[in-house]
């Protein structure tokens, strides 16, 4: 920076001590060398003459300081350059990849819409003893029945919980569900081995508590 400072003095004093014939020759550096004629060339000769040594090495250090400042600036935009260029070919890959997203969209809306309306299911209420009602008939594993301790609030909350409240307040507690009866027993077998000695298979049909003798012979 101090070298270009110190030529650009140097360049406005060889202009300060060249003011008179610049205003007559404005045009005469808008030409090419090979353009100048013998008297334009002599009258660059004479302005060099008046210049001494110290300011034309300064004046010559400035510019190759300029000339290097030039190169490295063009090194510097070129780079900037590729990086735009990059940028614009990731903002593109983004674009393309939004207009498929948004076509996919587009598609996925017009085949739900094309869907014919689906009836809405309603849940079937549940009876006042709280049984999970299920359809069909199903084996449940009972282990035991409390007139002490209500259990009640879990039957709803866990699938493979449930039970049903007697007229006398007693509790019927099962757990699992199976279609398959021999999956039940197996069940109740590992409870028996765990230490839960009245565990027993009883039946249901459509969600009521049906006699085994009702459902066996059609299942077994």
């Amino acid at each position: 920076m101090k070298r270009i400072l110190v030529g650009l003095l140097a360049v406005a004093s060889f202009g300060l001590a060249t003011e008179v014939y610049a205003q007559d020759n404005s045009d005469l550096y808008n030409k090419d060398w090979t353009e100048l004629t013998k008297k334009e060339r002599k009258a660059i000769k004479k302005e060099l003459k008046g210049l001494d040594e110290a300011e034309y090495f300064d004046l010559r250090q400035s510019i190759i300081s300029m000339t290097t400042d030039l190169e490295s600036l063009r090194a510097t935009i070129s780079g900037k350059d590729q990086q735009i260029s990059t940028l614009m070919q990731e903002k593109n890959q983004v674009d393309d990849r939004i207009a498929t997203l948004e076509a996919e969209l587009a598609e996925a809306r017009r085949e739900l819409a094309a869907r014919p309306a689906q009836p809405v299911q309603t849940a079937e209420p549940a009876p006042d003893n709280r049984t999970r009602v299920t359809r069909g008939v199903v084996f449940r594993v009972q282990i035991g029945a409390f007139r002490q301790k209500d259990l009640s609030k879990y039957f709803d909350n866990h699938p493979n919980f449930a039970g049903e409240i007697t007229e006398d307040g007693t509790q019927q507690i099962t757990l699992g569900e199976f279609r398959d009866y021999w999956q039940a027993d197996q069940f109740k077998k590992y409870l028996r081995e765990m230490g839960v000695k009245d565990a027993w298979i009883v039946p249901y049909k459509d969600g009521q508590r049906v006699a085994i003798k009702d459902v066996l012979e059609g299942v077994i």
